[in-house]
């Protein structure tokens, strides 16, 4: 079998693992699985993980080194070296860079930008963990999935408008900064048992930030920006999913797309105990929601923006009926005009 320029492997194997990987965590949920760790550095997996890296692109983390570097240099011994240091268990990865990109409110958004060699090892990881917790996921979640998507959730929610008036629409005051290591830690040893697997996530958490040219610990959060920050996210709010769906479900629905949710409600008493049952959830994980972005919107006096999008009701020309109504949102037109000026 030839493999073609730059893919050795065309069958592509991780898939098949992935797969399989899948069935047997579907078919038992709460399976925890302990061989793990030696599927990351299988070649198969490095190189997609590679791909992928190479696909997102991205600036060179704190030691400088950039992907055209590495393809200059050469990607099969780069990956042959990942693979001798995971085998060996002398991997270590570097502090992440910290750096700032502006928000259309004026304020800055911390970002975390990896060494290039700390982004293959943790997507390979994603590769092999990411079915095992895909498997427990709730349907209320779209972000950073398998064939779901942000246009998936925003039909949802206009969809669900059709017949409810209010809405919840909840803010986490700095997610990514405020997730629990421990907790977080518990909520992946659900599904692996592998110290060593664990033990690589840990790292990742306790790498640090360089900023200005200075080391500073991470006792808590998941830098943005990081490779395995989506998985992190939806494996921490998984809780309020369940929580969600077997408690609260009669409340409204939820549509969370990774950090960012709201929930359509009937009634006002209805959004007013949603709210309070996903602040108390939320509690639980040590998370508090934005104490003024956090609101409960009457969609027939107003409106509220998600993933990009303003939703609003109004009289339908014809009919003169209640219908939702969308359109682009203020942040997502501003960055358009913004990309236009420059």
């Amino acid at each position: 079998m030839h493999a073609r320029k730059g893919q050795p492997y065309p069958m592509d194997p991780s898939r098949q693992l992935q797969r399989r990987l899948y069935q047997a965590a579907k078919k038992s949920r709460n399976r925890r699985f302990h061989a793990l760790y030696d599927r990351i550095f299988r070649p198969a997996i490095l190189w997609r993980a590679w791909r992928e890296v190479r696909a997102n692109g991205g600036s060179a983390g704190a030691n400088g080194v950039r992907i055209d570097d590495i393809e200059q240099q050469g990607i099969e011994a780069f990956l042959q070296a990942l693979a001798q240091d995971l085998r060996a268990g002398s991997y270590r990865p570097q502090p992440v860079r910290r750096v700032y990109i502006p928000k259309p409110d004026g304020r800055q958004r911390p970002l975390g930008i990896p060494t290039v060699r700390d982004r293959v090892v943790p997507q390979a990881c994603k590769i092999v963990i990411e079915p095992l917790v895909e498997a427990n996921f709730q349907d209320t979640s779209y972000g950073f999935r398998p064939k779901r998507s942000a246009a998936q959730a925003v039909k949802v929610i206009k969809e669900q408008l059709v017949s409810n008036r209010y809405v919840v629409d909840i803010d986490i005051e700095r997610f990514f900064d405020t997730i629990d290591h421990a907790l977080l830690m518990r909520l992946v040893a659900r599904r692996s048992s592998d110290r060593r697997v664990l033990k690589l996530l840990r790292q990742w958490l306790k790498a640090g930030v360089v900023e200005e040219g200075q080391w500073r610990p991470t006792p808590v959060g998941s830098p943005q920006g990081g490779v395995i920050s989506p998985v992190v996210s939806n494996i921490y709010l998984h809780v309020l999913d369940m929580y969600w769906t077997q408690q609260y479900s009669s409340l409204g629905q939820l549509t969370r797309y990774a950090d960012d949710m709201v929930v359509v409600c009937r009634t006002r008493r209805d959004a007013e105990q949603a709210l309070h049952a996903v602040t108390q959830v939320l509690q639980r994980l040590k998370l508090t929601v934005h104490p003024t972005k956090t609101r409960i919107v009457d969609m027939q006096q107003a409106g509220f923006e998600f993933l990009g999008f303003h939703f609003h009701k109004g009289r339908a020309r014809k009919s003169g009926k209640l219908v939702p109504l969308m359109w682009p949102g203020q942040k997502a037109m501003q960055a358009i005009r913004n990309q236009i000026r420059e």
